[in-house]
């Protein structure tokens, strides 16, 4: 592999201006692609052959009216000061609310809460309830309709009515690139200033990474046009585009820099950069891209989706790094090191430079510690790691949060209020669906096996197919959506189906499907770490001719996952630091969170497994022994991994401070993931390990060894070349002579 990246690298070089062309115009072209039809699907999601959806799809073909296509919200009227409702005074006000409303664009009907023969009014009189049904609601207006409902609301309120609009028509498209995410930019390159000490270096290193991301989300959205996308998909893209995309350029540009000082000349030194560099990083990619390609394994649309464009997004940023990356160091040559390292180049030509007396750093001390009381080292990290994972055991996920996810927004006072005055499980009934021949003649025995279960509050017959074989209940549970009473009721209604013969029944409704999705990702979960980590321990095998250095791997990454989580619940669910969140907390995680963060974090974490430990192992198989191994690689390359994992975390933490929970909650468990894996896992748990295993963290059965291709990720090939080039200069001349 090292010779096939040292011919692309070169040539690259050569054709410098081709390549960097081609890349500008090649986001150009996908730009206009993307811009003129990107399509946003901001509906919602289901998970496809569960019970929920199945009935869902049945409502949808025969109930048209009750689907989740209709567009419905409420007006919710509360009378101050414990007044009634109903008072002749409060009536005149109401109703002339219901008139006004109606004259709004989008509503074509509205129900009377005080209609003697159908009303809606709380046990106590104080509270009435309206549904507004809305015409001509599409994916691009929805939040123009609501918010308009919601300004009529805080005008229509008076001295005497509190009036508020309850439900929601979707979620808003969050900001794919707002003021945090660039905060968060900056932070990056204000670290890659630091590292490179050259403000060329630095600006390339950036460059690079916004034109791969820019390629890898336009691409996303492009694609959109064809195949609308959840709103949060290309936000995935951008996270990960650009943070990895910095971490590749930074990885081969510093090696670039080493290979400069080393005195070789610019399209050599490039050559070598991406045949050693470049072989970390298509192996660091490969791991990421089948870690996030893996969601597959899921079935579940919404998250094969992001994890397509997060793969798709990385290998953008792996082929931006192998090929951009190598056209613009030849443009820049010997720029790319600090202006005194530049002119001791000149000075020396092909000579090494000769740099100050080497003094050692922190970071060395550090390694040297760790190696010395490896023991002690790596009890001390992984029962940090543990401790900050404490909060993971009381973790509680939904797919939504009931009410929204913002607790002092009107949607949620609207729906406390209606929980309060007309019960928990009022505004989330159960949807039965009953399918037969004669559904009608088994209504009587369906209402009343229904009624008779526990927890239930009240059902009511919603309707009846045209054609007569199916039928629909709304079950109002007495607790909450997410109240274990109301989930266990879900079981105990799909659990009776064979009391009422000739009829079956399925049960779907926002909570049925909450619970259907958790337990389709938890049975996921487990294929799906099986997976990657499968398919990731035979590269790393492959690339470090062992078994434990894998194994030792995917066990910190564990440890490194439970810290992630456990800062998440501790942030969102808990509402710690809420000084610096923006996103609403105290809310359940979402669903997603743990299966997408498994994903991308184990693909990350094998990244800084690739840079750090491929160091230590090129050290050892040039013939140093396993502990000095261990030192030496972790010299040459804790800085980078270092500024490496502080650009991720920047990145991420940007993302941490959007006003949506669900791009929060990712943004902010990867930045603790990353600080957690990179900093404690790779820089004390794994050197401390490899130290205690000494010779043997590099053992490989001498069957496997033989069976196993040669990849060579070192670059001993370019070694030996460069070897034998030399014996060749000195035939000449001795011949010359």
């Amino acid at each position: 592999m090292a010779r096939l990246l040292y011919r692309l690298g070169t040539f690259s070089a050569r054709h410098k201006l081709t390549f960097i062309i081609g890349w500008i115009a090649l986001i150009v072209v996908i730009a206009i692609a993307a811009l003129s039809g990107m399509k946003f699907a901001t509906g919602g999601f289901t998970v496809p052959g569960t019970e929920s959806s199945k009935a869902l799809q049945v409502l949808d073909e025969k109930f048209p009216s009750a689907s989740s296509k209709s567009s419905t919200l409420q007006l919710v009227f509360e009378a101050k000061d414990g007044a009634k409702i109903t008072s002749a005074s409060m009536e005149v006000e109401v109703q002339k609310v219901l008139a006004d409303a109606k004259t709004l664009d989008h509503v074509s009907s509205l129900t009377n809460p005080l209609d003697a023969a159908r009303p809606y009014i709380s046990a106590d009189g104080t509270t009435a309830l309206s549904t507004v049904s809305l015409r001509g609601v599409t994916d691009d207006n929805q939040q123009e309709v609501y918010t308009k409902l919601v300004t009529f609301s805080e005008h229509a309120s008076t001295g005497d009515v509190r009036v508020l609009t309850g439900g929601s028509l979707g979620t808003a498209v969050p900001e794919i690139f707002g003021p945090s995410e660039v905060i968060g930019a900056l932070i990056a390159f204000t670290v890659l200033l630091v590292t490179f000490g050259s403000l060329i270096a630095a600006g390339a290193n950036m460059f690079g990474a916004l034109i791969g991301v820019g390629v890898g989300v336009l691409g996303v959205l492009a694609v959109s046009a064809a195949h609308p996308i959840q709103s949060t998909t290309p936000i995935l893209a951008v996270m990960l585009g650009l943070a990895v995309g910095i971490d590749y350029g930074l990885f081969i540009l510093s090696r670039y820099r080493q290979e400069l000082r080393d005195g070789r000349g610019i399209e050599v030194a490039i050559g070598r950069a991406i045949g050693t560099a470049g072989s970390s990083v298509v192996f660091a990619g490969a791991t990421v891209v089948i870690a996030l390609v893996g969601l597959a394994v899921v079935n579940i649309p919404f998250i094969t989706e992001m994890g397509l464009a997060g793969g798709f997004a990385v290998l953008v940023a792996v082929a931006m790094a192998l090929t951009l990356m190598p056209a613009m160091m030849a443009l820049m040559g010997h720029r790319v090191l600090p202006r005194k390292e530049r002119h001791a180049r000149r000075a020396t030509n092909t000579q090494p430079i000769v740099r100050p007396e080497h003094r050692v750093s922190f970071l060395e001390r550090w390694a040297a510690f760790v190696v010395r009381r490896p023991v002690i080292s790596a009890v001390t990290a992984g029962v940090v790691l543990m401790v900050v994972a404490i909060p993971l055991l009381s973790m509680k996920t939904t797919l939504n949060v009931p009410g929204g996810e913002d607790p002092k927004a009107m949607q949620r006072t609207a729906y406390n209020l209606v929980s309060d005055k007309f019960g928990a499980g009022s505004q989330d009934p159960l949807i039965v669906l009953v399918e037969g021949q004669d559904v009608a003649a088994a209504n009587a025995r369906v209402e009343a096996t229904l009624s008779g279960l526990s927890d239930v509050a009240r059902v009511t017959p919603a309707g009846t197919s045209k054609t007569g074989d199916a039928a629909i209940y709304s079950l109002t549970p007495k607790s909450g959506p997410l109240d274990t009473k109301t989930q266990q009721l879900v079981r105990d209604i799909r659990s009776h189906d064979a009391d009422v013969t000739g009829v079956t029944l399925s049960v779907t409704g926002a909570t049925a499907v909450n619970l259907d999705t958790n337990a389709q990702l938890s049975s996921a979960l487990v294929k799906y770490i099986a997976l990657i980590v499968g398919l990731s321990l035979i590269l790393l095998i492959i690339m470090f001719r062992s078994i434990l250095v894998p194994l030792t791997a995917t066990a910190g990454f564990l440890l490194s996952l439970g810290a992630a989580m456990g800062v998440s619940v501790a942030v969102f669910q808990w509402g710690w630091f809420n000084f610096a969140i923006s996103s609403p907390q105290g809310n359940p995680l979402l669903s997603l969170l743990p299966i997408i963060l498994t994903g991308i974090l184990f693909g990350l974490a094998m990244d800084y497994q690739v840079f750090l430990v491929s160091r230590m192992h090129e050290a050892y198989s040039k013939g140093l022994p396993a502990k000095e191994a261990i030192l030496d690689g972790f010299g040459r390359s804790s800085v980078v991994v270092v500024a490496a994992a502080s650009i991720m975390a920047a990145v991420f933490g940007g993302f941490a401070l959007s006003a949506s929970s669900f791009v929060a909650s990712i943004g902010l468990a990867l930045a603790a993931g990353v600080i957690a894996d990179a900093f404690i896992t790779r820089m004390i748990i794994i050197p401390a390990l490899l130290s205690l295993f000494g010779r043997g963290a590099w053992w490989i059965p001498k069957w496997l060894d033989r069976i196993l291709p040669h990849l060579d990720t070192e670059g001993h090939a370019l070694e030996q070349d460069d070897h034998e080039e030399d014996e060749r200069v000195r035939d000449l001349a001795s011949a010359s002579s």
